[in-house]
């Protein structure tokens, strides 16, 4: 569950003290990695300065056992202070594959490359390095108050953690979102070092469950006793061990019945195998739930958060010490490369910001797929593993293929990939249409057309998109009537004239770009209508000639907007008889394929959703009531569109809204298409009401797709921020969805499909040049780029 923590109030707003162009007094709460880094860089970069450190643990007290970083980041320590860089590659773990155990088959994967050593080990040497440079280190003590701090120092950091006591002390200016979700896990530790970082799933009576495990000490050379001052472990190696699963299946397990010594117990002999027999080991370990947190203000005055106290990501993707790591170092820079300590502060944020989005996108993907372990246990072994490490996709297709060409190659050729061919280049069948590759040009709105007629704009715009070797070109929405337009400039096919000019595109389609399909969407726009063209402003209505709305419910779509007229019985009828007029036009123009548009909001979305469906008649109510209309339509559609030609349906998989259509609602939605005939789902989000809170990011739909195509057994198309080839290699590899379509890439590139193909070397039936074109199948030389230089350097 996510929700906004209430504000706590500090004891006054304190004004904070004139502020120098560098600090000089600085407070640093909180004596982790990211706060003693910090205070060791600062001191560093201005030994004069008076640096205090506040940790509330003894010195030895760690929760957690290994900690991982990355080339990058020990790459930023080594440029920014050499005496941390070297003392932690003398104790680094390296290793570089991934072992993953599904069903008692392991695949290992190499070529990762990670660094790990104790998180303890990590800070005796953060501590000593603070020590050697005169940091003042405050061990067992609880920092003074937050707001007295700001008064007595120039700055002060907060380093304070996930349950960082100063953001929430401030939380009416740093407005923390915290969002709880829906697995436990408990941290522990073995006392042997794993060959590898080894995920394993365990399919139990109660439900699944998962280890994470990776090594942070390797064993001293004969088992010697170590003089480095740290525990038995060094002499014997050390691995950390996550136990993983669904809040309901720890409690189905009786988990939360159990003590600290009883859940180790009970781990180690799930893992027994990963284990080889032996104990796991604790140190105040519970089962606890991974909170995500976002604060929308890192900095106040001289305040400034760090860390887990500023932004947190799921520890699948191990990020947690690197990003507070970074953090200090971004800090560091920006104080010292700034004039004062207000754009030094804003700075900072302006620069880590973006970074840590990005990482928390990834890591809630990660999140997620473990969440959802379950959609793919039933994929073959190899394919099982090549989405666990492709999940958080930062890992694709194609850097995985460098690291491990041996591992991505078995892959491929268990999907059914031939030798050279990428999986875009892949077939895929839907009824009587074979598709030579599983690129789909995504239904995109020109508002380009007059009277409903597609003019010449259609013709090049979907002649040059079918000439660049996608293997299915959609239409825009094609309005079955003229009040169903959105747009004065929408096209239709309600009338033979417009059928005419599509039929003009179809026969260029098939003629000069013979093996691509050319696909209609048929659809409606409800209460979406009458508005301006997109670029005059979108969803805003017209200054004039305004046309009537009908709609499931007289809900307007937004404030201001037009309300439309609930649709009565009698018009439903008529409805469905413009869609089955409008697809027996289309079938004589020749399309290969059919969707009808149940997303977006539009005319048959607005009967799915509940936000914009409140009839209290037999087409409204229960999810089985609102599909009522749209199963209607769809039903009369294919009983006049050509059996052996498929029909889709787009939906919206989520409203982003409270109240809302439901991951859980879309399943069933699509279940109820897949019953009545739909051979595949076009998996759209959002665009139904306009309150909409989006979680936009990388291919970020794709897990609703995912979803509707493992539990609904039924193909997908998978749309939204899908941006470049090796993203599609990758989905259609992990089987997370059967097409990929994409929007804005065809309108940069028309030819998107034919240039992936060169990128990839790749020459075969799935993707062909035209004649005219072959000249250009050679991918031009480009220009060398030069890699960033180090963010912080400092001497010797």
């Amino acid at each position: 569950m996510r929700h906004r923590r209430g504000a706590r109030p500090a004891t006054a707003n304190p004004q904070p003290p004139t502020q120098p162009s560098h600090p000089h007094r600085i407070a640093i709460i909180g004596g982790g990695p990211g706060g003693l880094y910090a205070a060791a860089l600062l001191k560093r970069l201005d030994p004069s300065r008076e640096i205090t450190v506040w940790e509330r643990n003894a010195p030895d007290d760690t929760f957690g056992f290994g900690v991982v970083l990355s080339d990058e980041t020990l790459g930023g320590i080594e440029h920014a202070d050499p005496v941390v860089h070297e003392a932690l590659q003398a104790h680094f773990t390296r290793w570089d594959d991934i072992d993953i155990v599904h069903r008692n088959t392991r695949h290992t994967s190499g070529g990762h490359g990670f660094a790990a050593l104790g998180r303890r080990r990590l800070l005796q040497i953060l501590h000593d390095r603070c020590r050697a440079l005169g940091v003042e280190l405050r061990f067992g003590t609880e920092a003074p108050y937050p707001a007295w701090l700001c008064e007595a120092y120039d700055l002060v950091i907060a380093a304070d953690g996930v349950h960082s006591a100063t953001r929430e002390a401030y939380a009416e200016v740093f407005r923390p979102t915290v969002e709880t979700h829906r697995c436990r896990y408990i941290w522990l530790a073995a006392d042997f070092a794993f060959d590898a970082f080894r995920f394993e799933i365990a399919e139990t009576e109660h439900g699944v469950m998962q280890l994470h495990g990776y090594p942070y000490a390797r064993p001293s050379p004969d088992h010697r006793p170590s003089t480095r001052p740290s525990g038995p472990q060094d002499q014997v190696g050390a691995s950390t061990v996550i136990v993983e699963m669904r809040e309901e299946v720890w409690r189905a397990a009786g988990l939360d019945r159990t003590d600290e010594r009883e859940s180790v117990e009970r781990c180690a002999k799930l893992f027994a195998d990963a284990l080889g027999g032996r104990p796991l080991r604790s140190n105040n370990s519970t089962w606890t739930t991974f909170r995500t947190i976002v604060n929308e203000r890192w900095s106040h005055d001289n305040l400034v958060l760090l860390g887990d106290a500023a932004h947190t990501a799921h520890f699948s993707i191990g990020s947690g010490t690197k990003l507070a790591v970074e953090d200090a170092l971004a800090l560091a820079a920006c104080l010292e490369e700034q004039p004062d300590l207000e754009r030094a502060l804003t700075a900072y944020e302006q620069e880590r910001r973006p970074v840590v989005a990005s990482t928390q996108r990834a890591a809630r993907a990660s999140l997620e797929w473990f969440e959802n372990i379950g959609l793919h246990l039933a994929q073959p072994s190899r394919q099982f593993a090549f989405n666990l490490l492709t999940r958080s996709r930062r890992v694709t297709h194609d850097n995985l293929r460098l690291r491990d060409a041996h591992f991505t190659g078995a892959v491929e050729r268990e999907f059914g990939c031939p030798p050279g061919t990428p999986p875009m280049f892949t077939p895929f069948r839907l009824r009587g249409l074979t598709l030579r590759n599983r690129v789909v040009v995504s239904p995109m709105d020109m508002y380009s057309a007059t009277d409903g007629v597609p003019g010449d704009f259609h013709l090049v715009h979907l002649g040059s998109r079918a000439l660049g070797g996608a293997g299915l070109v959609m239409t825009e929405m094609v309005c079955v009537s003229p009040e169903g337009r959105i747009t004065p400039g929408c096209a239709g096919l309600w009338n033979f004239r417009q059928a005419d000019a599509w039929r003009r595109t179809v026969t260029f389609v098939h003629e000069r770009a013979p093996g691509t399909a050319i696909g209609v969407q048929l659809g409606h726009s409800g209460r979406k209508g009458s508005t301006k063209l997109m670029w005059e402003g979108i969803d805003e209505p017209l200054d004039a000639d305004n046309w009537p709305l009908t709609a499931a419910s007289p809900i307007p779509h937004k404030p201001g907007g037009q309300t439309p007229r609930e649709v009565s019985r009698a018009q439903l009828t008529d409805i469905r008889e413009q869609f089955t007029s409008a697809a027996t036009r289309a079938a004589r123009c020749g399309f290969d394929l059919l969707e009808l548009h149940c997303a977006h909001g539009y005319l048959l979305s607005g009967f799915l959703s509940p936000l914009t469906n409140r009839r209290t008649d037999r087409y409204g109510g229960s999810l089985d009531h609102r599909l009522r209309f749209p199963l209607e339509v769809f039903d009369a559609v294919r009983s006049v569109w050509p059996e052996e030609r498929p029909m889709t349906v787009r939906i919206s998989a989520t409203d982003w809204a409270d109240g809302g259509t439901t991951a859980e609602d879309a399943v069933e939605i699509a279940r109820a298409f897949a019953a009545h005939g739909a051979d595949a789902i076009d998996v759209s989000t959002g665009q139904v009401v306009a309150d909409e809170h989006p979680e936009y990011g990388r291919s970020y739909q794709t897990p609703y797709a995912d979803r509707i195509r493992h539990e609904a057994g039924v193909p997908v198309i998978a749309v939204g921020a899908i941006s470049s080839w090796d993203d599609v290699n990758s989905l259609i590899l992990a089987g997370r969805t059967d097409l990929c379509a994409l929007g804005r890439p065809h309108l940069y590139d028309p030819h998107w499909t034919l240039h992936a193909a060169a990128e990839q070397g790749y020459e075969g039936p799935g993707v062909v040049w035209p004649a005219p074109y072959r000249a250009g199948s050679r991918r031009p030389n480009t220009g060398r780029t030069d890699a960033p230089k180090p963010r912080l350097t400092l001497g010797g």
